[in-house]
């Protein structure tokens, strides 16, 4: 059984190919979730939270670039930007603690980018939580 791990995993699968130049892959979310045997309560787990990046995009890109340290977005990679995407919509409009969200996208970094990945994700993340407080 999928758990909301194995749902945000695939979130940022779908990201990445977005990220990628597949424009329609929100006309494949059904498809490509049950590929990846996620269903029920977590399909729409994954659905809503892919559906509220993509419709939040533009404010969460802003968000990122802003807590960027000598970075510019557009060198970052896809599956990084993905990550910090799906984290990054789950902070500002999401009620879990940003501590869980960090660390959820900690580990999916660990599973998916470079070894690099994890402490750069945590620190521009933890800048965003930090920002959302204030």
């Amino acid at each position: 059984m999928a758990t909301r791990h194995h749902a945000r995993m695939a979130v940022v699968s779908l990201l990445y190919a977005y990220d990628l130049g597949n424009g329609n892959i929100a006309q494949h979310t059904n498809e490509i979730l049950e590929e990846k045997k996620i269903r029920n309560k977590q399909k729409d787990f994954a659905l809503s939270l892919f559906d509220g990046v993509m419709q939040n995009l533009e404010a969460i890109d802003k968000a990122i670039i802003e807590h960027l340290k000598e970075w510019d977005f557009a060198r970052l990679g896809s599956i990084e930007r993905a990550t910090l995407r799906l984290a990054t919509y789950e902070i500002l409009f999401g009620d879990l603690d940003s501590a869980v969200v960090i660390n959820e996208a900690v580990e999916i970094t660990k599973a998916f980018g470079t070894e690099q990945s994890p402490k750069f994700i945590n620190g521009v993340l933890d800048a965003i939580s930090k920002d959302k407080i204030k």
